[in-house]
């Protein structure tokens, strides 16, 4: 399975990588991007301006599934590396700074992922930030990019999970009968609607400080399927680069 993070530049998309692998055990210690240490931000370049570049890739566990996290460039000027990784992606996570909303990159973005049919998670991030309001940004996703942004943060009570079960189930009118027959919708179904962008699930938290993450990778592990594919060997080349020997290196899906 293949992950990509996107993001408008400085929402946080490369720390929240590095959080990602972190919490799955991938990595020891979280680098920072403004400290130059970023496990991803490998490049002399991309650590002396404090932005990703180059499309990079890590590989993490995800429950007994290995998946594979490339970390895309967020910066404007280098969106042709960030497309072609799209071609290669199983589900999208899309990072938006609670601090700032939804971004003109951010719009860009999401074209592309309705373009190439991506699934897409969002993680709304620096929720530590003062005067961030999630009421607000839940419903300022679902004006600027789909009605069917909906929030997945843990329900503690009966009742919020049946509004949570009512949110998701109104996507789609298979879903929908079984909801009003049940009282709820299976985690299967949901996976269902988020691979077919029925529904678009979103997360809050902040990705320096760790909070938000594990629920975060709780919900990937939970809702994302490992894609089916034909017998015959076939494979699509995203990114050429060189080695410090320099050697060509071809990575391929």
């Amino acid at each position: 399975m293949v992950i990509g993070i996107l993001a408008h530049v400085d929402a946080g998309k490369t720390t929240l990588s590095e959080a990602v692998l972190y919490f799955s055990g991938a990595i020891r210690r979280m680098g920072r991007v403004d400290n130059g240490d970023a496990f991803l931000d490998n490049y002399e370049l991309e650590r002396s301006r404090g932005i990703t570049i180059f499309s990079k890739q890590a590989v993490f566990m995800l429950g007994n599934e290995e998946a594979t996290l490339l970390d895309t460039p967020g910066h404007a000027d280098f969106s042709a590396e960030m497309e072609r990784t799209l071609q290669v992606l199983d589900y999208a996570v899309l990072v938006i700074s609670g601090a700032d909303g939804v971004q003109g990159h951010t719009l860009t973005l999401w074209r592309l992922l309705k373009k190439y049919g991506i699934p897409v998670f969002l993680f709304v991030n620096k929720m530590d930030q003062k005067g961030t309001d999630r009421e607000a940004l839940i419903e300022e996703l679902r004006k600027k990019l789909s009605g069917e942004c909906i929030d997945f943060t843990e329900k503690e009570t009966e009742e919020d999970r049946q509004k949570f079960y009512e949110s998701i189930a109104t996507a789609d009118e298979k879903v929908l009968e079984a909801f009003l027959e049940q009282g709820k919708v299976t985690e299967e179904e949901i996976g269902r609607l988020i691979a077919e962008r029925k529904v678009f699930p979103c997360f809050f938290g902040s990705a320096l400080k760790g909070t938000g993450v594990k629920e975060f990778l709780s919900g990937l592990k939970k809702y994302t399927f490992k894609k089916n594919y034909p017998e015959e060997f076939g494979a699509r080349v995203f990114k050429i680069s060189r080695d410090s020997q320099g050697s060509r290196l071809t990575f391929l899906k």
